[in-house]
C-alpha cells in the first residue's frame, strides 16, 4: 500500500552537495548510500517510491538510518536505482595494496544489516567479478518474507543451525552440513525455523542479487 509523504520528510538538496566519490567509500552507511545515489540520479523521494513500490515515509527513514530495510525492500531499491545489492555493502577499508581485489580478511568484511536481524557479510572482493560469496546470519524465526527472483544461480552450505528453503513450488528443510543449489530465476525465500542462529555461506553468480 502506498502511503502519504511524511510531513517532515527530508528536504531535497542539489547535486553540488554530493561528495564526488562516495560510491568508493565503504564507510558511508547504507541509508546515506541510498540517499546519495538517489540524488545523483536526479530522483526525488516520490520518484523512488513510485519505482520501488515502497512508501515515501519508509524510504525517508531508511535514508536517515532510522530504519533498516528488509531484504525484499533493498532488492527493490537496488533495481530501482539500477545497481545490484552488492553496491550497498559497507564497512572498514584497510586492505593491503597487494591483496586488493583478491583477498578479504575477516576483519575487513563489508556488511549489510537488514530489518529483523539478518546480517550479510561479503566474502568476495567488491568488484566486477562474476561470482559473489556471502556469509549470512539469520536469527531464530526470521524469514526473507515474500519470494523474489533475479537473474543467475545460487548455491549454499549451512554452517550452523537449520534452514527452510522454498524454491518454486518445492520446500526443503536443511540442517548443519547440508548444501543446496538452484536457479535464481525461480521465486525463492528462506527462513530459520530453529531456536538458534542459522549461518549459511551463500554463493551467487553473476552477482545480480
Amino acid at each position: 500500500m502506498r502511503h502519504k509523504p511524511l510531513p517532515h520528510a527530508e528536504p531535497e538538496h542539489s547535486d553540488a552537495e554530493l561528495p564526488p566519490a562516495f560510491e568508493d567509500d565503504p564507510a558511508v552507511q547504507l541509508g546515506e548510500r541510498i540517499r546519495l545515489l538517489r540524488k545523483r540520479q536526479g530522483l526525488t523521494l516520490a520518484n523512488l517510491a513510485d519505482k520501488s513500490g515502497l512508501s515515501i515515509g519508509h524510504i525517508s527513514l531508511i535514508e536517515r538510518n532510522l530504519a533498516r530495510p528488509s531484504i525484499n525492500a533493498l532488492v527493490s531499491l537496488a533495481k530501482s536505482l539500477n545497481v545490484t545489492v552488492q553496491w550497498f555493502f559497507s564497512g572498514p577499508d584497510s586492505h593491503a595494496a597487494e591483496e586488493l581485489g583478491y583477498v578479504v580478511r575477516q576483519k575487513n568484511r563489508l556488511r549489510i544489516d537488514y530489518d529483523g536481524g539478518f546480517i550479510d557479510e561479503l566474502l568476495t572482493p567488491k568488484s566486477n567479478r562474476q561470482l559473489e560469496m556471502l556469509h549470512c546470519r539469520i536469527p531464530p524465526g526470521a524469514s526473507s518474507e515474500e519470494r523474489y527472483s533475479h537473474q543467475g544461480e545460487e548455491a549454499g552450505l549451512v554452517l550452523a543451525g537449520s534452514l527452510e528453503l522454498w524454491v518454486g513450488d518445492k520446500q526443503f528443510h536443511l540442517e548443519q552440513g547440508d548444501s543446496f543449489a538452484y536457479s535464481s530465476e525461480e521465486p525463492h525465500r528462506y527462513r530459520n525455523p530453529g531456536s538458534v542462529e542459522t549461518v549459511v555461506v551463500w554463493v551467487i553468480t553473476p552477482p545480480t542479487y
